[in-house]
């Protein structure tokens, strides 16, 4: 049996609630063995393997409008909402700098959660030997549908992770490991609800990818019995879950107010249940 994980969920710029909880943790120089991440949750667990607190944040909250990797300018610019080139070209390699080098060496093992397109399932990768290797899974791990391209990784496309399994927690306990922190961002009790609009445009944009298509179909079911299951599991003790006890920015947040101080509060969560998650791992 193994020890423990990180399970951390995506969300886009909800990913700052994440980027708190975890800097509390590294200033506690707190390091689980392992983590998982999916979407915004694997930028949260490369920079949580590479010891680098405080660089999700800077990531998140740009401070300045150079910087800016969503909205209207990244739609002129990049024909996707978000700008990825930005994000994990420039980011990583200039203003941000990922540690590659701490990367590679780190113990904390990581994992990247891809939907692949050809068969609508969920992979876990990393890849600890080359930068752009990383650089690439992370991206498609972030890559929405139907606002961001597909990511092309030896042959096979990828898109987001969030579409196979948006909180991995099934997959931590098949690989054995005996506890399990989970981090979401959204408030407790939240569900996903059917849009049959956005059925109609995913089958519009994926015809030629039918898996991946049932795959979006279906996301909400699985996802919400992933939360049944998470909070089940929670209540027999076998899980630790954080989550944000106020109103969640929008995945699509840029007002630089309300993304700190979603990012305060993950801070501020996970400080104030600390010394219960010590007891937990213990």
């Amino acid at each position: 049996m193994k020890k423990s994980c990180l399970v951390l969920e995506g969300g886009a710029t909800r990913g700052v609630f994440t980027a708190g909880a975890l800097d509390y943790l590294m200033e506690q120089k707190l390091y689980l063995p392992h983590v998982i991440g999916v979407s915004a949750g694997s930028c949260n667990a490369i920079d949580y393997a590479s010891m680098q607190p405080g660089r999700t944040k800077d990531c998140m909250i740009p401070r300045r409008k150079e910087d800016q990797y969503l909205g209207l300018r990244s739609m002129l610019r990049t024909k996707t909402l978000f700008d990825m080139d930005l994000i994990f070209e420039t980011y990583p390699k200039e203003t941000y700098p990922f540690d590659f080098e701490t990367y590679r060496t780190s113990p904390v093992g990581c994992e990247m959660t891809v939907t692949n397109c050809l068969t609508g399932k969920a992979e876990y990768l990393d890849n600890r030997e080359e930068l752009e290797a990383v650089l690439k899974i992370c991206r498609a791990s972030c890559s929405m549908p139907v606002v961001s391209r597909m990511v092309e990784i030896n042959g096979v496309p990828y898109l987001d992770g969030g579409v196979a399994d948006s909180v991995p927690v099934a997959h931590a306990l098949r690989e054995g490991y005996k506890k399990c922190v989970v981090i979401l961002t959204r408030n407790a009790g939240y569900r996903k609800k059917h849009s049959r609009k956005a059925v109609g445009i995913y089958r519009t944009v994926y015809e030629k990818y039918p898996e991946l298509v049932k795959a979006l179909y279906l996301r909400p079911v699985v996802y919400n019995h992933t939360m049944e299951l998470i909070e089940r599991l929670e209540a027999e003790g076998h899980l630790f879950v954080l989550r944000p006890e106020m109103p969640v920015v929008s995945r699509t947040e840029q007002d630089t107010e309300a993304l700190t101080a979603f990012y305060d509060h993950g801070y501020e969560q996970m400080k104030s249940h600390y010394e219960a998650l010590c007891r937990y791992l213990e």
